[in-house]
């Protein structure tokens, strides 16, 4: 990213500058976030079996969206106002849905929040490589970032990330002993593996840019009419991108700390 040195690069506003009203999230809300991933794995089997193939697909990928991208993050974060329980709970649960370690993930993520862009911040590697090294990085990257965590995490976290290992494969070998029967939760499987392919490179590479000096210049800057109207169409991806340059060196990100000024949107 060109240095403009002209800029001056004032620290991210606080959460009580920018209104603590961002963290209001009303009991509907909630409940739609926690039940979008169900609804579209549900979907995807229902379209499946019926032969409705184009909707299955779109499923799968809304899916992709709404867990690794959206839900998923929340979980993460402990944004959604549950309980300690009740939030490990459906981390574990919506991550199995595309066949992940949710504490695998959020393991890295925060890692990745606290120490970008680190030699040990896996998240941040597709963002030093080009488009076509980050895609590239996307075929091994789930398998890799669960190896990662398990390596680091101790007593009863690790435990449990071997667990939402072990039952990720397992799914997957329930899907091939089911293949004299149906191809249908095989195909489940491919989808969601092919799928996840992309998230290095919508997630490290597109947003980031590590050769910059301070958290500003690591933000990819967006701009014009165009991209604006991408981003009121495709809340669910952009969002999660353009929020997620608010990084704290701290702890979890509130659902209302982003800075949206980054975009630069001009």
């Amino acid at each position: 990213m060109p240095q403009n040195p002209n800029i001056k690069f004032e620290p991210p506003p606080k959460l009580s500058e920018l209104g603590r009203d961002l963290l209001e999230l009303t009991p509907g809300q909630r409940v739609l976030t926690l039940a979008l991933p169900f609804i579209f794995a549900g979907m995807y089997f229902y379209a499946a079996f019926t032969s409705h193939w184009l909707i299955a697909v779109a499923s799968v990928v809304y899916l992709s969206f709404v867990t690794y991208g959206s839900t998923s993050h929340d979980l993460v974060h402990c944004n959604l106002g549950l309980s300690k329980r009740t939030n490990e709970i459906f981390l574990t649960l919506i991550e199995l849905l595309a066949l992940r370690s949710g504490h695998a993930y959020r393991m890295a993520h925060l890692h990745h929040h606290a120490h970008f862009p680190d030699e040990d911040d896996i998240e941040a590697a597709a963002a030093k490589r080009s488009a076509w090294g980050a895609l590239l990085e996307g075929t091994t990257f789930h398998f890799r970032l669960w190896r990662w965590a398990l390596k680091r995490a101790q007593g009863p976290a690790r435990k449990l990330i071997l667990a939402e290992g072990w039952a990720a494969c397992l799914l997957i070998i329930i899907s091939l002993l089911l293949c004299r029967t149906t191809l249908v939760p095989l195909i489940y499987v491919l989808l969601i593996t092919v799928g996840a392919w992309i998230t290095p490179l919508v997630t490290s590479y597109v947003p980031h840019d590590a050769s910059g000096k301070n958290e500003l210049e690591q933000t990819r800057v967006f701009r014009g009419r165009s991209f604006q109207s991408l981003l009121s169409n495709t809340s669910t991806i952009w969002n999660t991108i353009c929020i997620h340059q608010s990084r704290t060196k701290t702890g979890p990100v509130s659902p209302g700390g982003s800075i949206l000024t980054l975009i630069g949107l001009a």
